[in-house]
């Protein structure tokens, strides 16, 4: 096979990032008939998908920054083997201890892609793309989040074997595109002989108070990220009796979609007014969602989760920004992982706490509960930051 370069070879990474992405949440519109299949809770339900954000956090902490030893390409061709492999391990899944290993594979595979292929797709890109090459790897990062359960939704809805399909036709995509990755070539010189090292999680003093703000900002957001995941399903299915699988997902869909678009749209923002603005917005948007709840109302629930979506991605990538200006380039790596470990770590404790609380007091119970904790999250963020930015205002 002839070896991919240019533009050829960009798209060709631009793809894995999505394809990984997809991967990891296709499982959203499944966790129901797992969960009649196996005759597990709610609560289990939960825990299953936040096995996902504990392998995220030790392939980030073990793989963060192997790519700058080894290379892009055998980490890129890894993660995505990775990937293929939780597909296999889900199509075996006939116990829920075997859907626990998925998604920690799953995560892992999640885990070498989002720093990896950040990096990899910015320095892929040709000279015509390199300015919007920071926005295509979020649009392939979150836009593959939101894009795995409406794919998996659509294959339930149009063909039996609903859970195995979707994993072999992903393992198929992953598979092709494992064969094209492998004709890219490298994307940064590699020192002969250079040993990987563990990425150290790490926030500087000149950066404690903004990273407070921006951090409970990213936690917030990324709560509210795992639990429209996890469960919003069981919302739509409160709301509407009997819906079609696509508009189960189709509340997740929007979180993700908003997120992608929110960051796109308003990327020229200065950091401080990014960074606001997304505090409230996702503010907004979950009290807009406990409504909802209250109310069963689905229009409201879409709308809550647009609005809460523009939240949390402007918040989150402004809020990387804001710490990262208080850093020097040194400790970038470190403070960078330091803030990806508490988003990752509000993706999955919270959801597991909210599973919990919906087996003892009903599920809108403990989703109004969960919302409100998020929006008093955001908005003590917001005063945080605006406290911080009075004293030492970024660009």
């Amino acid at each position: 096979m002839t070896r991919l370069t240019g533009t050829r070879a960009f798209v060709v990474v631009v793809l894995a990032f999505l394809v990984t992405m997809i991967g990891t949440t296709l499982p959203t519109p499944m966790y129901g008939v797992y969960q009649q299949r196996l005759g597990f809770s709610l609560t289990t339900i939960t825990v299953v998908f936040a096995m996902y954000a504990f392998g995220v956090l030790a392939a980030l902490l073990v793989f963060g920054r192997w790519s700058d030893a080894l290379g892009r390409r055998p980490l890129l061709l890894a993660g995505l083997a990775t990937s293929l492999a939780s597909d296999v391990v889900f199509l075996l899944a006939d116990a829920t201890w075997v859907l626990l290993v998925a998604r920690v594979v799953s995560g892992v595979s999640a885990g070498i892609y989002v720093g990896t292929a950040t990096a990899a797709v910015i320095e892929a890109a040709p000279e015509r793309w390199r300015s919007r090459a920071p926005l295509v790897a979020t649009a392939a990062n979150i836009g593959g989040l939101g894009l795995g359960p409406v794919i998996a939704a659509a294959l339930v809805a149009a063909f039996p074997w609903p859970v195995h399909l979707t994993f072999v036709v992903h393992a198929v995509a992953a598979l092709l595109v494992l064969v094209l990755l492998s004709q890219v070539p490298e994307t940064v010189d590699v020192t002969p002989g250079a040993r990987p090292q563990l990425q150290r999680p790490s926030v500087p003093a000149s950066a404690r108070t903004t990273f407070v703000g921006a951090g409970i900002a990213g936690f917030a957001g990324f709560a509210v990220c795992g639990l429209f995941t996890a469960v919003s399903p069981r919302f739509v299915g409160e709301a509407v009796d009997d819906p079609h699988p696509l508009v189960s997902v189709s509340v997740v869909f929007a979180l993700f979609a908003a997120s992608v678009l929110a960051q796109v749209v308003w990327h020229r923002l200065p950091t401080d007014t990014g960074v606001d603005l997304g505090c409230v917005l996702l503010t907004a948007g979950m009290l807009m969602f406990t409504v909802s709840l209250s109310q069963e109302w689905l229009w409201l629930m879409l709308a809550a989760a647009v609005v809460a979506g523009a939240g949390q991605g402007i918040s989150f990538s402004k809020g990387l920004s804001a710490v990262l200006q208080r850093v020097g380039a040194h400790e970038r790596a470190g403070t960078t992982s330091a803030f990806f470990v508490v988003a990752y770590v509000a993706i999955s404790v919270p959801v597991i706490g909210s599973g919990i609380a919906s087996d003892h007091w009903g599920l809108d119970p403990a989703g109004i509960a969960f919302s409100l904790a998020a929006a008093a999250l955001a908005a003590l963020a917001l005063v945080t930051l605006v406290i911080d930015q009075r004293r030492t205002p970024t660009a």
